[in-house]
């Protein structure tokens, strides 16, 4: 990336173990079976006590998060302690205690133990939400035999074949709807000669009406008019609500939320009211879904609706504002794009599903951009056995996270890893990537039986709107310094970038 403020790290020989150990001694751990491989120089695995840590107070490191605002910059927090550290290391910050990894082989083996109902971390405030409102919890806060069977009923209906192909021509129109809208604005505002306008804003509010407006047509089979000259006020509510729930989410992971809740605290009761606004937007008018037809279920139908509707807005428009700034400041890769989209869009026949598989680098610059900005900065797993990572004994039942901003920018796993590179990702260069554990490199979406439901509308969703943007704009930057990032609940600009489009 052109002038890319974060430091590649060198090569240190993160795949062996890791070399800084903390106050312990070298010592076997009982009933481990350990990979050859995996052994230290002494033939003996370490115990966890030895992984290094961050302090081992986690009252005195969640006074320290606050003091240092780590909390808004907890991927360049995790960042700078793997540079520190070592490829693994603890971290207990008030109520949350984690071991956290970043290398492919790492994850792999993570992922090996992850057992039939694997877990991530509950994000408890908004369990503790469902909870003190009587709702229903959708799969994203279920665990068990109970996550396991609702999931095999919602993959049915948003990630196999069948349902995407029913999905994206809403998808589509959607995003075809949005190029009109921004064809439109770019002659009635912009400056040059008549159709071939330019104009220079700040495309995120348009993002997120999109977002939303896609959203609302693949769930519930209807438009609401976002484009229109004047969209609803109840419609940005709902944005701002779900802002405001990913922003008082993460302090609350790390406090005792029942205590805050009992107190009726200010940050409790923000929290809770965003997600109560959120619940009333998530009643359908006709109370007949498009996507999720689950008739036998109406409490499933409600749950997941909500729950995938908050998270279907700011994790699409987010990534979508990255992924037109790189576009913007890499016009040879824009335009390697867009040749691919334009040829492949002829071929189609007006059939977006075969637009976008014969488009393959439309794929690739989206898992670029979440490669070098993952809308969530970790996945986490508890393993279902102890295992060994890195030479250090993990027991079962241990939260480890998987830290996907450090992994993306990582020279142990990425050559040139801050170049921005959408073909980096077809099959041929993917064989010859470093760092084992093939497969595990793109992971913002999740990986396994547990990864994000949503993700098919997704990846759809944001390929689309890409593809039809190509077809009508030439995409540039006013200022193509490095964006500067921060942590809500998800990975997002400071400020969001300014971008130029110009009707070609």
């Amino acid at each position: 990336l052109p002038g890319a403020g974060v430091r590649a790290r060198s090569a240190r020989g993160f795949r062996t173990a890791a070399g800084a150990v903390v106050d312990g001694k070298v010592g076997a751990c009982k009933g481990a079976e350990v990979p050859e491989s995996k052994k230290g120089v002494d033939g003996q695995v370490r115990s966890f006590e030895e992984i290094p840590h961050t302090g081992r107070n986690s009252w005195v490191n969640l006074l320290r998060f606050w003091r240092e605002d780590r909390f808004r910059h907890l991927h360049k927090h995790m960042e700078r302690t793997f540079n520190s550290l070592g490829p693994i290391y603890r971290e207990h910050v008030g109520t949350q205690s984690s071991v956290n990894i970043m290398l492919p082989s790492d994850i792999s083996e993570l992922f090996r133990s992850e057992g039939l109902h694997p877990r991530r971390m509950t994000l408890q405030p908004w369990a503790t939400h469902r909870e003190t409102r009587q709702h229903g919890k959708g799969v994203f806060l279920k665990n068990g035999e109970e996550w396991r069977a609702d999931r095999l009923l919602l993959n049915k209906e948003v990630m196999m074949s069948e349902a995407v192909r029913r999905f994206i021509p809403l998808l589509d129109e959607v995003a075809q709807d949005f190029c009109h809208m921004m064809q439109t604005k770019v002659e009635r505002e912009g400056r040059g000669e008549r159709g071939k306008r330019s104009l220079t804003i700040n495309p995120s509010p348009d993002l997120f009406r999109f977002a939303l407006e896609a959203s609302c047509h693949v769930l519930y089979g209807e438009r609401i008019g976002l484009f229109s000259s004047s969209p609803s006020l109840e419609s940005q509510k709902f944005i701002w609500a779900v802002e405001r729930m990913l922003a008082t989410t993460p302090p609350l992971l790390y406090l005792p939320h029942r205590l805050l809740l009992h107190l009726g605290a200010p940050l409790w009761t923000q929290h809770a009211s965003a997600w109560d606004h959120i619940f009333t937007h998530g009643e359908d008018p006709e109370g007949v879904p498009a996507a999720v037809t689950l008739p036998e279920c109406p409490g499933l139908i409600k749950a997941n609706i909500t729950e995938l509707m908050a998270g279907a807005v700011d994790t699409t428009a987010v990534p979508l504002q990255f992924a037109l700034f790189e576009l913007g400041r890499n016009p040879e890769v824009q335009q390697r794009v867009r040749q691919q989209v334009q040829e492949s869009w002829a071929q189609a026949g007006g059939d977006p599903q075969k637009a976008l598989q014969e488009a393959p680098l439309l794929k690739g610059t989206i898992r670029e951009t979440l490669r070098l900005y993952p809308v969530g900065t970790t996945v986490q797993r508890y393993p279902v056995k102890d295992i060994v990572l890195q030479n250090y004994h993990i027991p079962a039942g241990t939260m480890v996270q998987a830290c996907l901003y450090p992994l993306g920018r990582s020279a142990e796993v990425f050559e040139d890893p801050l170049r921005f590179d959408p073909g980096r990702w077809g099959k041929s260069r993917e064989e010859g990537q470093r760092g084992g554990g093939t497969g595990f490199r793109s992971l913002a979406f999740g990986f396994g039986a547990r990864q994000c439901v949503g993700r098919r509308i997704a990846e759809n969703e944001m390929q689309l709107l890409l593809m039809h943007i190509l077809l009508g704009f030439d995409l540039s930057v006013p200022s193509s310094e490095d964006i500067k990032t921060m942590c809500t609940l998800i990975l997002m600009p400071e400020t969001p970038p300014k971008i130029t489009f110009t009707k070609l």
